[in-house]
């Protein structure tokens, strides 16, 4: 017979247990998607690379048109800051921190407290149009207290079902707009 005290006891074995893995797996998420879109690179890359064009085929522009948006610089340095009521559009700051014409384009992101990444579009010729590959890197527990990096890091495997439907839309979105 299970008394309460095993039952107690097993349920904090249980707990510890689920704190260790959130400390021992890994903290680093990836998250790809990728479109094939009937144009050349040289027409893609000035929508991806320059974040002024890009509230005409985020979603999370769609999501809230009435986000604060500020755009300042173009080219490498541009940086875009943006403020939403909306929780799923939220806060931050992005970044254009490389770029190789008509290629490749990275972005740094700033979400606050809410941690930071990386992301890039890579464009690929094939055959009569261009392999578009949207990507986001990220270290769950970086800037994350101690006691909350467990928890940060099981976020990391909801990371990529949520951020991903996003950047499908968004390309769905980019691939009309090029197309039309």
């Amino acid at each position: 017979m299970v008394t309460f005290r095993n039952a107690i006891g097993g349920l904090v074995g249980l707990l510890l247990l689920v704190i260790l893995g959130g400390f021992i797996l890994p903290s680093q998420v990836h998250v790809e998607r990728n479109i094939l879109i009937n144009a050349p690179p040289t027409n893609i890359f000035p929508v991806v690379s320059d974040l002024s064009a890009w509230s005409s085929w985020s979603p999370w522009a769609q999501r809230d048109p009435n986000m604060a948006l500020t755009i300042a610089g173009d080219g490498l340095g541009q940086t875009m800051q943006w403020q939403s009521e909306d929780p799923m559009v939220g806060a931050g700051t992005q970044e254009v921190t490389a770029l190789t014409e008509p290629s490749y384009v990275q972005t740094h992101l700033d979400f606050g407290q809410q941690g930071m990444a990386d992301a890039a579009f890579q464009l690929t010729p094939q055959g009569n149009g261009t392999l578009v590959v949207w990507s986001l890197d990220t270290d769950m527990r970086a800037g994350v207290p101690r006691l909350m990096q467990p928890i940060s890091t099981y976020l990391g495997f909801v990371l990529d079902s949520s951020v991903g439907q996003d950047y499908e839309a968004g390309l769905a979105n980019l691939k009309a707009l090029i197309e039309q």
